[in-house]
């Protein structure tokens, strides 16, 4: 009877603890996850090593465990910092959206144009930083600019996305633009940095 009643106990527990574990692990694929930076491409931004808090809600509901939304919300926006899979192998990068569906956009030594409009870039207190339409942002030159890209009109549920650090960064210019199912969700800040828990807001631009 004690050990029946044991087994039974047992399976009960583990069978909680089963659905605890499901539900942590759907939450994390289709509503917020954080991510550690692997590269410096995202320099001064995002640092090598960074821990960022992204949300998997700011464009839609993803499908759990999958690599589509059920549901769409609002699309990225230019100047957003998305964590996104990378078209060429599925790798998890880590990048800022600069060209949106009708845009016409060049990039050359790492400046970009947007409509035939150069997006002024000024010196700031720690060095370059681009005004991107809404968002304001530092960059880092570097490495130089890397290579050019385009003219070309970015189509519908296409998205061009580039490193802040522009000489340093295997981004758009390399693959290619990236459909929408392709981004994963936006960064909200960095959490952690150097060991030491932080808050660093990325959300509407880099301050």
């Amino acid at each position: 009877m004690s050990s029946s009643f044991s087994f039974l106990t047992l399976r009960r527990d583990l069978l909680s603890l089963a659905i605890i574990v499901a539900v942590v692990a759907s939450a994390r694929s289709s509503l917020a996850d954080h991510y550690v930076v692997p590269t410096g491409s995202m320099l001064p931004t995002v640092q090598l090593d960074d821990h960022v808090l992204v949300d998997k809600l700011a464009y839609g509901l993803r499908v759990p465990f999958g690599e589509s939304y059920a549901v769409r919300f609002a699309p990225p926006a230019r100047g957003d910092v998305v964590v996104l899979r990378s078209p060429e192998d599925g790798t998890i990068l880590l990048k800022r959206v600069v060209g949106v569906p009708g845009d016409e956009l060049s990039v050359v030594d790492g400046a970009l144009r947007i409509d035939g409009h150069a997006m002024p870039i000024v010196v700031g207190a720690r060095g370059p930083v681009e005004l991107l339409g809404r968002v304001t942002h530092d960059i880092s030159f570097a490495y130089g600019g890397g290579p050019d890209f385009g003219p070309l009109r970015v189509p519908q549920d296409r998205f061009l996305v580039l490193g802040d650090n522009r000489g340093n960064s295997k981004d758009g210019r390399y693959f290619g633009l990236v459909a929408r199912d392709a981004i994963v969700g936006r960064v909200e800040g960095v959490v952690l940095r150097h060991g030491a828990l932080t808050w660093v807001g990325l959300a509407g631009g880099a301050k």
